[in-house]
Parts: C-alpha cells; structure tokens; sequence
C-alpha cells in the first residue's frame, strides 16, 4: 500500500506521486531524488492541489479567458499529436541501414588523431627555460610538466591523451598536427598562455565498423524518412484544403 504522505482536500498525495513527479522532470529529476529533494517536491505538489482547489471552488474553468487558452492548447496538441502519428508511418530496416552504410563508404573514414603531452606556462621566456632544462637532460618533459605547467593534466605529466582535429584551439592543433613523434615544440602562443608541446603517438584515419555506426546511420536515415513523410503529407493537405497565401508579410 502507498505511504500516504499528505491530504489536501479529498486529495491523496503518496509517495509514489513524488516520484513520479521526479521522474517526469527526467535527467534534472536526479537532483530532488534525496530527503530534502522529496520534501520540496512533495510541497510543490501540495502547493498545485491547494491552487486547483481553489480554482475548482470558483468556478475559474467556465471562465471565459480560460477556456479561449484551453482551446489554444488543446489545437497545440493535436497538432503534434496529428504529426507524431504522420511521423510513425517512416520506418527503416536493418537491410537499409546496411545498404546505405555499404553505398556510402566516404562517410565513414574516421579521422586521424594524434596523442600529445603539453607543458603550459604564463609566458614565452618561461616557456623557453623550461625546454632548455629538458634539452639538456635535468629533468625529463613528464617531470617539468608536474613543476611548471598550469594545466590539470601536470598531474598526469602534462598527457592530453588522444584528439582528433578541431577539439583543440588552432594554433595547438596546427603545431601538434605538424609534429614528430616524440618532437618538442618551440613555444606556441594560444589564448591560454605558452604550451610546449609533444606529440607522443599518430593514429591515422581508421573507418568505423558498421556496428559502431550502425545506430548513427539508422537515426539518418530515419530523419530523412520522416522528412520525407511530411513533407508528402503536407502536399496532401494543400491539395485537399487549398492556402489563399495573397497576404503581404
């Protein structure tokens, strides 16, 4: 049996109603899913119960002002409601998917990532004593990371791991794209300060298999499909109740 946690009226609200109040906020709904989170929601729905009493008790649904809004939001959702069922009649099978995946080969090339370590600091002369120590073997480039850099990734001896072009400013980027493996760049210039750079391994394009993909590709085609059917079904409809558009926007 539910745990009847208020009574507003000849209203019951349990503690199942919280939950699903919590629940249809969706992924913000994880934020009120504690004690204290329960008890504010549980006040907001007493809050609404208190209102739609009171509204009910004078009679504010046969206001006229309310009914004009009730019909405006009635029209709203059939409306979506009318195109959601239009939208239903797309479909795509897995044939299709695999088809298209096989006939569109240049859409799946991957692309080329490269692995680098990067040292920043605040200046370009700090930036040059810092390569001059380890050019010269007093410490290793992991080493002066943890020393000098103000970047989080000092703790892991300055590793970004791997990136793919564009997930870097342009001037980080270009530099790192154009480096040797285990190079050291000169100082580069970003909006964040001086980064001495090192690129640690190249990954060349490699194309996805079609089961790393095959969700992508069946969520394309099926936009496309339902573009399609609306687009069909809108013609339709202006065939049948024809649209006098002479108005001058």
């Amino acid at each position: 049996m539910a745990n009847v946690l208020a009574q507003v009226g000849l209203k019951t609200i349990t503690d199942e109603d919280v939950t699903r109040a919590i629940r249809s906020m969706g992924p913000r709904g994880k934020e009120y899913d504690n004690p204290r989170g329960r008890q504010i929601m549980l006040e907001q729905i007493i809050n609404k119960e208190l209102v739609l009493t009171d509204a009910k008790k004078n009679l504010l649904e046969q206001d006229a002002e309310f009914r004009e809004e009730l019909e405006k939001l009635k029209n709203e959702l059939l409306a979506n409601f009318y195109v959601e069922k239009v939208l239903r009649e797309a479909k795509v099978t897995p044939e299709e998917v695999k088809a298209y995946f096989d006939t569109h080969p240049e859409e799946f090339q991957g692309e080329e990532t490269v692995s680098a370590s990067h040292i920043l600091v605040e200046s370009e002369d700090k930036a040059n004593e810092v390569l001059e120590k380890i050019e010269k073997g007093e410490m290793t480039f992991e080493e002066a990371a943890k020393v000098f850099s103000s970047c989080p990734s000092s703790q892991r001896g300055g590793d970004l791991g791997a990136f793919g072009k564009g997930q870097m400013v342009p001037e980080f980027e270009e530099a790192a794209f154009a480096l040797e493996i285990g190079k050291i760049s000169r100082p580069v210039r970003t909006q964040f300060g001086y980064h001495l750079i090192r690129v640690n391994e190249k990954n060349p394009a490699k194309a996805p298999s079609f089961e790393e993909v095959k969700d992508e590709v069946a969520e394309k085609l099926l936009a496309e499909k339902q573009r399609e059917v609306y687009e069909s079904k809108m013609r339709q409809l202006r065939i049948l109740y024809p649209v006098d558009r002479s108005g001058i926007l």
